[in-house]
């Protein structure tokens, strides 16, 4: 017979034992978030190579690399409006290593205008940080600016009113910001134009100069030194802020459309559900990169300004844009099946 004594050490070693194993359980996980990141993370631009959004992604993985001490793989996904490369992160292990540089499109656009949206633009994505703003502007061809006397915006709406049927403005296609910039003005204007949408913003920029259109809503950073060289002529930018790249033109709002506030922004989101550990460590890594000079002053050569966030501010700002987009593309009555 075993004595009590020994049965009593038995239960309270089994005990012991239980607790320490269920300690190292959960301390692994902890343990993995303090140590994040182990090994290197995959950036994804759902975008050509190239362009605004990878040309940054490139820098801020650059940068953001020395805060977090693990290489940042670069890689273009392009597709869909920018679905492709959004969906892939949103599918990846919620573990933080995968990130994506989200956009209005991705993430406040497509939700409203794709009928079958792979991915939920909310509950898949961890918002990380806003990288930057960059306002759209209304350009016109110069030559049709000359010929009828279109100085400013409001010459443009008294052109259009008075000539029904005659105007026309491009875009990079259906659903595009330029392209619902395009209807919203007309719908706050009370203007018709037709709008002749392209394969891309390049596609529509070459057309406007070449005078097939007659205007566009072009991505500032595009178009800015189309302006400088005087080959278009900007009437107006759709923020309710001037931009520090082109002070000296007013604002869609204070040229008498008031409420007009359409803007391009770009930010990084991890996976949706990845630990708050690692949201917080590249968040600081993000915001870091975003405060560099260095940074800064590419961002403003695109016509960008850096706004980094919290991940709770910009997680607020998404849901904003959102809503906002939800009435923009009612009205423009966009849609791709």
């Amino acid at each position: 017979m075993v004595p009590a004594t020994s049965l009593a050490r038995r239960a309270a070693l089994r005990a012991l034992l239980a607790g320490a194993a269920c300690a190292a359980a959960f301390a692994a996980p902890v343990q993995a978030q303090q140590d994040f990141p182990s090994k290197p993370l995959r950036f994804i631009v759902p975008y050509p190579p190239g362009g605004p959004l990878d040309t940054m992604a490139r820098l801020l993985a650059e940068k953001a690399r020395d805060t977090l001490g693990q290489p940042i793989v670069v890689e273009n996904k392009a597709g869909a409006g920018g679905n492709i490369g959004a969906d892939l992160a949103a599918k990846a292990a919620p573990d933080g290593y995968t990130l994506v540089m989200g956009a209005v499109a991705t993430h406040a656009i497509n939700p409203w205008l794709y009928a079958n949206l792979p991915y939920d633009p909310v509950k898949d994505f961890a918002p990380i940080t806003l990288v930057a703003s960059v306002p759209n502007v209304l350009v016109v061809n110069k030559d049709f600016a000359e010929k009828n006397g279109i100085d400013d915006l409001g010459t443009l709406i008294d052109y259009a009113k008075k000539n029904p049927g005659k105007l026309n403005y491009g875009s990079g296609g259906n659903g595009s910001a330029g392209h619902l910039a395009g209807e919203l003005l007309k719908a706050r204007a009370g203007i018709d134009a037709l709008h002749i949408p392209y394969q891309g913003a390049a596609p529509a920029q070459l057309a406007l100069l070449s005078g097939q259109s007659d205007l566009m809503f072009d991505n500032l950073a595009a178009a800015a030194p189309l302006i400088r060289d005087g080959k278009v002529k900007a009437l107006a930018v759709t923020t309710l802020q001037r931009s520090t790249i082109l002070p000296d033109v007013p604002t869609v709002d204070e040229s008498g459309v008031k409420g007009f506030d359409l803007g391009t922004w770009f930010g990084v989101f991890a996976t949706g559900g990845s630990p708050a550990a690692a949201v917080d460590k590249l968040n600081q890594a993000y915001s870091a990169a975003l405060r560099d000079p260095e940074v800064r002053k590419r961002l403003l050569t695109m016509g960008s300004e850096a706004e980094p966030m919290s991940p709770q501010a910009f997680a607020e700002m998404v849901a904003k844009e959102a809503e906002k987009y939800r009435e923009i593309v009612k009205i423009s009555g966009a849609s791709v099946n």
